[in-house]
């Protein structure tokens, strides 16, 4: 019985590109037909049970027998059969791909509500299940200039996976309009790129705050070693902990964290950043968002991934905003920028994977393959995106046109930077 519906969904879903599927009984079976631009994959399963795990929950079912060693990938990759599914189902074209059986999709939804309440320390347990895991991965992943774990800006002219962090830097600052010595907050700070780059290009002092001790004692060791430790300073705290010591900034910025609040916490996050801000204050909010209508987090990524994460509609972002009088001044929609940046952590994942699975093991590697294989996907194929929305409390605190940012974005990109001190 699962065999057939395996069969019948395959043929409804591969129709450009191939794959042959053998089953454990020796059985093959291929669906689809060549087409340029599209893979040419072999898969097989190796028991008899695999079948049945994919109808009951069909991402989770495929990540775990896969993350097992279950299904197994005689030609290609994980990316490319990831590419196939998603290329065959396009989230421009209507169509839905796969979506798990209604008892399945509540199911998912109420546990994704459950674990996104992220009071205090259930945050610090959420954070920590992924950014604790040790920096020694993420040092092979990311730039190593800025070490950033976040969409990239591919703007023109920009080759390179550092070049499109760096401008992705300068992009941020550019609308935060900031004036030397001004005072600037950064919440989920990672290993301090963001804070640094602040630092040395635009002469603000910062402080960076994050819940992963692993990301704060590698940022305090970056600041040292790029001569900044005087003017950026980094705690492990949470957000919601600030207002109470009585702080104010002149600015904000979050870069990634806001997937991490949980919808139940959207309205206590944007209160906090009101009451820090000064009245003249700006903040920059970066996160992934949904291009459709709010939704839920899936079975895999809640479980294995970014436990109590939850990725926002643009509506749901700015309603809870709207209700502590936040002006959402500047919305900006990346949309492909991120599937080209998580393609560049893909390729040095790989081209690290004895490193990898030396540090973990090769069920861990497949697992964070398959995460940054379906994560890219879904923003070249899928309905995820990345928004920068700008607040404001006073609406004449910023100039009436956006010409400032390009300029600033320039000057940005142009400034030299400090004379890095080693590191102690």
């Amino acid at each position: 019985m699962s065999t057939r519906l395996i069969d019948r969904l395959l043929s409804s879903l591969i129709h450009k590109g191939t794959l042959e599927l053998t089953y454990a009984d020796g059985t093959k079976k291929t669906f689809g037909e060549p087409a340029p631009g599209f893979p040419d994959v072999a898969i097989r399963f190796t028991d008899s049970k695999v079948p049945r795990d994919i109808v009951l929950d069909i991402r989770l079912g495929v990540a775990e027998a896969y993350m097992d060693g279950r299904i197994q990938l005689d030609r290609g990759d994980i990316m490319q059969l990831v590419i196939l599914a998603r290329a065959n189902s396009r989230w421009d074209a209507g169509r839905d791909l796969g979506s798990p059986k209604l008892h399945k999709r509540v199911i998912s939804r109420a546990k994704s509500l459950i674990r996104s309440f992220n009071k205090p320390g259930s945050s610090k347990r959420n954070v920590a299940h992924h950014y604790d895991i040790g920096n020694a991965l993420y040092e092979l992943m990311l730039d190593p200039e800025h070490m950033q774990y976040s969409c990239a800006y591919w703007a023109e002219g920009v080759e390179t996976l550092a070049q499109a962090q760096e401008a992705k830097l300068a992009h941020i600052a550019a609308k935060l309009d900031l004036k030397p010595g001004q005072r600037v907050l950064d919440i989920g700070c990672g290993w301090g790129g963001m804070a640094i780059f602040l630092a040395q290009r635009a002469g603000v002092d910062v402080l960076g705050i994050t819940l992963s001790e692993e990301q704060l004692a590698l940022a305090r060791k970056r600041a040292e070693a790029a001569g900044v430790a005087d003017k950026v300073r980094f705690e492990l705290i949470d957000y919601r902990e600030l207002p109470d010591r009585g702080d104010q900034f002149d600015r904000i910025v979050s870069v990634g964290m806001f997937e991490h609040v949980g919808t139940p916490q959207y309205e206590t996050f944007f209160r906090t950043c009101a009451r820090l801000m000064k009245e003249d204050g700006v903040a920059l909010i970066h996160t992934i968002g949904r291009m459709g209508k709010p939704g839920f987090t899936d079975a895999f990524t809640d479980k294995y991934i970014f436990p109590g994460g939850y990725i926002p509609a643009l509506s749901e972002t700015v309603e809870a905003s709207e209700k502590v009088r936040l002006i959402a001044s500047d919305v900006e929609t990346l949309r492909v920028h991120y599937a080209k940046t998580i393609d560049e952590w893909y390729a040095n994942c790989m081209a690290n994977k004895d490193a990898i699975v030396a540090m973990y093991d090769d069920r861990f590697f497949r697992m964070w393959t398959f995460y940054l294989a379906g994560a890219a996907t879904s923003f070249t194929f899928g309905g995820m995106c990345n928004y920068q929305i700008q607040y404001i409390r006073q609406r004449d605190a910023l100039p009436l046109t956006r010409n400032y940012m390009e300029k600033a974005e320039n000057a940005l990109l142009q400034a030299p930077e400090q004379e890095p001190r080693p590191a102690r």
